[in-house]
């Protein structure tokens, strides 16, 4: 009894052990938090120009991984980058989150013609395509960064208003629900004091996928100069500036093409494994 007792602690302790990828990606997003920290310091610095230093190899005195054209210095720039690529998909993942958080639950709770509305909205939004959408809209109204970034907000919501109308839809029919209505409690109370934490895994798993989907598409916007100003520090932006200088100093193309993928690959694992532990709890 006790060998199984023991074997049984092992098995339990070996399924709450965190795995090395997870490791690395809990660390790699919190140097991305120090850099963005580091920001308000490192900008100034980085976008100076000093042509007398210009396109130094990585390696040199004072430039670990070399200049640009414009002696601009490419450590310093992909610090002061990482605010605007990481700052902006934060706020497009939460604002659109909010937005699906709202109308999903609204739709799906209510059904009738309130959902059909809804539905209809959502799929007609699916349908059209972000990208195009995004330059189309920016070479109307201008490619200011925040501006880009309400649009990626309303373009990303109809994928949210859909993912929480269906856990909302599987939670309706639970008892729980049945309880809290022969309570007389009211409909918003029942939405979100009691069907919404038990969605918390949905959400919070799909929040952190799309901070992830909307680093690349603003990283995306931004080479192809839309979304930041020319000579900001941005990592798509640093690839975009970097393609001519790609045989002189290669990374100031590879290191911030790199960090994109990592980090939102990073960002992807740690909200599969918050999911997981939040459906977990709850199952408890």
């Amino acid at each position: 009894m006790t060998n199984l007792s023991l074997l049984g602690g092992r098995a339990a302790a070996a399924g709450r052990r965190i795995p090395g990828s997870l490791v690395v990606s809990f660390v790699l997003i919190a140097l991305c938090l120090v850099a963005i920290a580091l920001t308000p310091f490192v900008s100034a610095g980085a976008t100076a120009q000093n042509i007398l230093d210009g396109l130094l190899p990585p390696g040199s005195p004072g430039h670990i991984l070399g200049t640009d054209e414009l002696g601009r210095d490419i450590l310093l720039l992909t610090i002061a980058g990482t605010g605007s690529a990481l700052v902006g998909p934060a706020c497009i993942a939460l604002g659109s989150m909010l937005i699906g958080i709202l109308f999903g639950s609204l739709g799906a709770y209510h059904r009738g013609p309130l959902d059909f509305v809804i539905g209809r909205a959502t799929d007609l939004l699916l349908a059209l395509p972000v990208m195009l959408l995004a330059i189309v809209v920016a070479g109307i109204f201008g490619s200011g960064y925040w501006i880009t970034v309400l649009l990626l907000v309303f373009l990303f919501s109809p994928s949210d208003v859909r993912i929480v109308r269906a856990g909302v839809l599987e939670q309706a029919p639970r008892p729980y629900v049945e309880a809290a209505q022969m309570l007389s409690l009211s409909r918003w109370r029942i939405m979100f004091r009691h069907i919404l934490p038990n969605v918390l895994p949905l959400i919070i798993t799909n929040l952190l996928l799309n901070i992830a989907i909307a680093l690349v598409t603003l990283s995306s916007l931004s080479f192809l100069g839309l979304g930041v100003a020319p000579g900001a520090a941005d990592w798509g932006r640093q690839i975009s500036d970097g393609r001519s200088i790609m045989l002189d100093n290669p990374a100031a193309v590879i290191v911030p093409a790199i960090l994109i993928i990592a980090v939102a690959c990073s960002i992807n694992l740690i909200g599969d494994w918050l999911g997981k532990v939040i459906s977990q709890r709850s199952d408890r």
